[in-house]
């Protein structure tokens, strides 16, 4: 655990709770601060649902001392009384006048958060630890505390202790808690389960509303606090009534009321609960502890569907010893979903830090769980090799938090919980999973194909896959097991049948019907599910949400290399065996016509064309899906979802045939001049605080760098395998108006006499003509695709699709170097640092208006002419530029030195800005502009795009720049703790920079984990680990296999041996005998160990095919050692 000193006294930062409760748990949502005791907020399902209301970050570091939990001790020792309040911040450490103040310490882990207060005045040390109660059929957040007189001689304490502010069951009641929190309490009562005072639960008499319709709520909030001996536990009364502990102190900063009264005067006289905030501080009254004695008791906060079910969780809980068990088990569930990146280095801190982000990568990426496993033939096998065999991702959240109190999560309350991901970040947190778990296969990639629509563009949210049993028989033949077959089980079974095959579910759903309708197993839970999903088939579910974002597919190829480097004898039956579907959008692309928009300039001194309502609710394609309503269930069938042909059946095509799909059309999106593909989906790239960009009909540098990489790695395959395309016929016409449109660019011999050196601003007349013509090529196939593909295919042969390919990369490396000459411009910058630009804009110069209007009555126009705007160095420029230069270190080393002495490195902290100034800039390019410089994007620390540049230097060769980097403090978890301001084992979403114009907060962390740095950085561990081909097909066309490490001297433990676990499962120990770096240098021997004892050696670096495929299979593999 990583530990905090007077953490109340360091810089604010809030964290969370990994909402982690095993499997056949059922998860609650927590926030913490370092203020007060911790927690700011905790909840079911949603921020929609709180225990203890959701409060933004700035917000939490103010309330959580006085709204959150509290302590209040009253104390008599040797004749003297006190009464004191541990945690409060009125006794905090200030560095001023510390010497009689309490130490206090917060100890952060994976699965829990613990606080400790150590007051010798009164002689109390007071700890809390909490954590999500884990496998339970409820959900609970757990106090744990404990009070130790550390005293010489007895003191007698009567204490209460709890929530300050205890919220009520009632529905969704994040809006009306900020918006109507007064007439809300109007609601609100505390009852009492079985009338016992030590059972409360707060509820609201029915769901607040003004309709017709009125809900009674049948459940509540319970709070159960238990007191454990060494054999035996009670149940503690439970005050709720706040004006009996605060009088008329509504700011709730002191217990007037214990300054007069008894804790036993309290639990003697009446309390009140209706129309009112209630709290919920556990009461303890007169307990002697003798010197060195303890006393502690365990508090469960959960919500019920209905009140009686309190009783079941009653006797759950109140067993001796169960709270420490459950933590304990809590704790063991976080290190077995970590242990599989278990790391032994001459660092601790780099070890723990390993486990640290690739738990918070599967909490925004989910954590793949294998399922389909029902007898020994499946042991060992990818969902590539037996069709039984499936992946469902779980624990999975949208990363919202205290701080992105923008982004809307939830998490399921059911078992195998997950919740729904954006797009881009499922994309690349899954990017690593085959790495570590190589019986995915090619899952993560053909789910993500198949959400590429007809447009070229991909939905918003991800969504958890579903499953469905279309064969009635194996539904059967699962329930005669699952439930019996006998009379007084038929309705169930009846039930279970129809679940299974009527419509599709998740594990989580699937249980939870089960337990709804009082469908009990007569069989394992896991056997259960196995037999489920082995004979279901899965179902990939998304959803369109806003705007299409222009990075959305920028993360395919990470993919497919990640698959390659454990499977490249998979990569033809990847390309070519598989069918998939196309993503049917409910909104549609505006052609130019519809989105270019005369518009009055920022300071309505003038007009401008700017692109507006790039994407639109498309009702036709809304009426369309409708045609899928089952009538029987009262849902849009999920054939709705996916691109039909013109006999209404859905339309595929292959992997490769799709990448080609999305390949030709980006080609055709390129802007004017041929450099950026341009952002004309309504939405930008992943920095979406460009969001004015679209506007400014601006285009992206990155996606033209990943086009060049979509297009090479195309070319590769349809070389390597000599098989062709068989593409939609509509994408065959528009493929032909694009070479055609080439063929008179190169007619004009525009580009045999294009100067670089003088490029105009004003874009060329023959460049604007192709530019248009070709978008309105893109613009007619998208107008036929609309609705559905025809249904007929052309076939390009692998030899014309491969000349195709080069002349478009060609014309791509040509908008390349265009764009170095371009440049950037910014403040301080002369525009000629050599270094690649990321960003233009486009400058509508000459129009005409078309006779239409936008919704808004605002004119359209067509542009006419245009001239090309820049912007400032922004680091994901170069960074994408790199993956075009991998195998090129001479021109590696040369961007490295550039950028180093640009303007986007930050010299006082030895990190790299994700931008230069952008002091000048024009407003209208985003909300950046609106930021303060340093932070959040405008020239902060981005820490996701500053581990994306350091994965290009490991990457590319440049293993010493990589680790220099590292340990001079650009790096988790080697930054100084105390100028990061939180624990180092966890990764921020940006760092304030020196840019910021407060010095002290300069290299502070801020945005709490769950970002695309934990995919940066598993990439960046598997090649200092794995290498980056630890599979490969040789010479002769058979499987073999190497390992290859990065890993530099300092890493290595005094032993000069550093291990890992391949594939999650087999030791791998690296004997460095050499002393010195290993920057792929090749083994000279290996051993092998079975598990049934037998061991193989190995001489030289290659490690032959029979026993790569036994190490691939893992399961056989104990261990291997490697020298050097």
């Amino acid at each position: 655990r990583y530990v905090l000193e007077d953490y109340d006294n360091k810089k604010a930062f809030s964290d969370f709770l990994p909402g982690v409760a095993g499997i056949f748990g059922k998860p609650m949502w927590s926030f913490y601060v370092n203020r007060g005791q911790g927690i700011a907020s905790f909840g079911v399902e949603s921020k929609n649902y709180p225990l203890m209301k959701f409060d933004s970050a700035n917000l939490a570091y103010q309330n959580t001392p006085f709204l959150g939990f509290r302590t209040f001790i009253q104390g008599s020792r040797g004749g003297e009384d006190f009464l004191t309040e541990p945690f409060s911040p009125a006794n905090a450490k200030d560095g001023y006048d510390d010497e009689d103040k309490p130490n206090r310490y917060m100890y952060v882990g994976l699965a829990d958060m613990e606080i400790q207060e150590i007051d010798d005045v009164n002689g109390i040390e007071t700890k809390a630890t909490y954590f999500i109660l884990p496998e339970e059929n409820f959900g609970a957040f757990v106090r744990k505390a404990s009070f130790t007189n550390i005293g010489d001689t007895p003191v007698t304490l009567s204490l209460l202790d709890g929530l300050a502010k205890m919220e009520p069951k009632g529905g969704p009641l994040d809006w009306m808690l900020n918006n109507l929190g007064r007439t809300l309490e109007g609601w609100f009562e505390v009852d009492h389960f079985e009338s016992n005072p030590a059972y409360p639960i707060y509820k609201m008499s029915s769901e607040p509303s003004d309709s017709a319709s009125v809900k009674i709520e049948e459940g509540g909030n319970f709070v159960l606090s238990v007191l454990e001996g060494d054999d035996s536990t009670s149940f503690l009364p439970v005050v709720f009534d706040p004006t009996k502990v605060f009088g008329q102190g509504s700011s709730l900063v002191s217990p007037r009321e214990l300054t007069v009264k008894s804790v036993g005067d309290i639990l003697n006289g009446p309390q009140y609960g209706f129309a009112t905030t209630s709290c919920a501080l556990t009461a303890l009254n007169e307990v002697t502890l003798g010197a060195g004695e303890s006393i502690g008791f365990t508090t469960y906060f959960g919500a019920v569907e209905k009140v009686d079910q309190v009783a079941a969780i009653i006797d759950s809980i109140k067993g001796a010893g169960y709270a420490q068990a459950k933590l304990d088990r809590t704790r063991e569930i976080m290190d077995e979903l970590s242990a599989g990146v278990t790391t032994e280095t001459g660092s601790h801190l780099f070890n723990g830090h390993v486990k640290q982000m690739y738990i918070d990568n599967g909490l925004r990426g989910g954590v793949p769980i294998m399922l389909g496993d029902v007898d020994e033939t499946t042991l060992g096998k990818s969902t590539d090799e037996d069709p039984r065999v499936k992946v469902f991702h779980t624990f999975s959240r949208i990363h919202g938090d205290l701080e992105r109190d923008y982004n809307w999560f939830n998490i399921d309350m059911t078992y195998f919980s997950q919740g729904p991901g954006n797009y881009r970040d499922i994309a690349q947190n899954r990017r690593n999973d085959v790495i570590f778990q190589p019986r995915l296969g090619s899952f993560d990639i053909l789910e993500f194909l198949s959400f590429i629509q007809a447009d070229a563009y991909e939905p918003l949210t991800v969504e958890a896959i579903a499953f469905k049993i279309d064969d009635k028989a194996k539904a059967t033949a699962i329930c005669d097991e699952a439930v019996g077959t006998g009379l007084e089980v038929l309705g169930h079974y009846n039930q279970l049948v129809d679940i299974l095959t009527n419509g599709f579910v998740r594990p989580g759903q699937l249980f939870q019907l089960m337990d709804q309708l009082g469908i009990e197993l007569i069989m394992d839970k896991w056997k259960f599910i196995n037999s489920v999903i082995a004979a279901a088939e899965y179902i990939p579910i998304a959803q369109f949400g806003e705007g299409f974002w222009a990075d959305h597919w920028d993360y395919y190829i990470d993919l497919i290399k990640a698959f390659l480097m454990v499977f490249p004898d998979g990569e033809e039956k990847l390309m070519y065996e598989h069918e998939l579907k196309y993503f049917f959008s409910p909104a549609s692309v505006n052609p130019r016509s519809r989105k270019y928009v005369l518009d009055y300039t920022f300071d309505y001194k003038g007009k401008h064309v700017e692109q507006l309502g790039a994407t639109y609710w498309d009702q036709s394609k809304l009426d369309a899906q409708k045609g899928y309503l089952d009538k029987a269930t009262g849902r849009i069938g999920e054939a709705a979802n996916w691109q039909s042909q013109e006999d209404g059946a859905a339309f595929t095509s292959t992997p490769i045939a799709k990448l080609f799909l999305l390949g030709s059309i980006k080609f055709a999106t390129r802007d004017a001049y041929g450099m950026g593909v341009e952002y004309e989906g309504g939405k930008p790239g992943w920095n979406d605080a460009m969001n004015g960009l679209v506007g400014m009909v601006g285009s992206g540098m990155p996606e033209t760098y990943e086009l060049h990489q979509l297009l090479s790695y195309v070319l590769s395959v349809v070389e390597k395998f000599d098989r062709g395309l068989v593409i939609p016929a509509e994408l065959g016409v528009m493929i032909g108006k694009v070479n055609d449109a080439l063929d008179t660019l190169d007619a004009t011999g525009y580009e045999a006499s294009e100067d670089l050196d003088s490029l105009s601003r004003a874009v060329p007349a023959d460049l604007f003509t192709y530019w248009d013509t070709v978008a309105t090529a893109r613009e007619t196939y998208r107008a036929q695709t609309k609705y559905s593909f025809s249904g007929v295919t052309v076939e390009l042969s692998g030899e014309d699709a491969a000349a195709m390919i080069k002349r478009w990369i060609a014309q791509i490396n040509l908008g390349i170097e265009r764009a170095f000459k371009i440049g950037s411009q910014g403040y301080g910058d002369s525009g000629h640092t050599g270094i690649s630009p990321c960003y233009f804009s486009y400058d509508i110069t000459q129009w005409e208006e078309n006779g239409g209007t936008d919704a808004d009555g605002r004119p359209t126009v067509n542009a006419l002419a245009m001239s090309v705007g820049s912007f400032p160095l922004f680091l994901e420029g170069p960074t994408r530029y790199m993956k075009t230069i991998e195998g090129d270190l001479e021109k590696m080393a040369d961007t490295y030195s550039k950028v180093l002495g640009s303007g986007l490195r930050d010299t006082e902290l030895n990190m790299y800005f994700i931008s230069a100034s952008l002091k000048g800039q024009n407003p209208s390019m985003g909300r950046m502009m609106g930021f303060s410089p340093g932070w959040l994007e405008n020239q902060s620390i981005w820490v996701h795009m500053s581990y994306k540049y350091y994965l290009q230097l490991i990457r590319g060769g440049m293993y010493e720049k990589l680790f220099d980097e590292m340990k001079a403090g650009g790096m988790l978890p080697f930054m100084d703790p105390d100028v990061y301001g939180r624990s180092l084992m966890e990764c921020s979403s940006f760092i304030a920079s020196s840019a910021f114009p407060d010095p002290s907060r300069h290299g502070e962390g801020f945005l709490a984990r769950l970002s695309g740095s934990t995919a940066e950085f598993l990439s960046i561990y598997a090649l200092m680990m794995y290498g980056p081909e630890p599979f490969f097909i040789d010479e002769d066309k058979t499987l073999k296999m190497q390992l290859v490490p990065a890993i530099p001297l300092w890493l290595f433990k005094d032993d000069f041996t550093v291990s890992f676990l391949l594939f999650s499962a087999i030791k791998v120990t690296y004997n460095n005998s050499l002393k010195t770096d290993l920057f792929r240098e090749n083994p000279s021997s290996y051993k092998i160990y079975y598990k049934d004892g037998l061991t193989k050696e190995v001489e030289g670096s290659i490690i032959p095919t029979d026993i790569a495929i036994d190490i691939r299979r893992v399961y056989t593999v104990d261990s291997i050692d490697v020298f050097f």
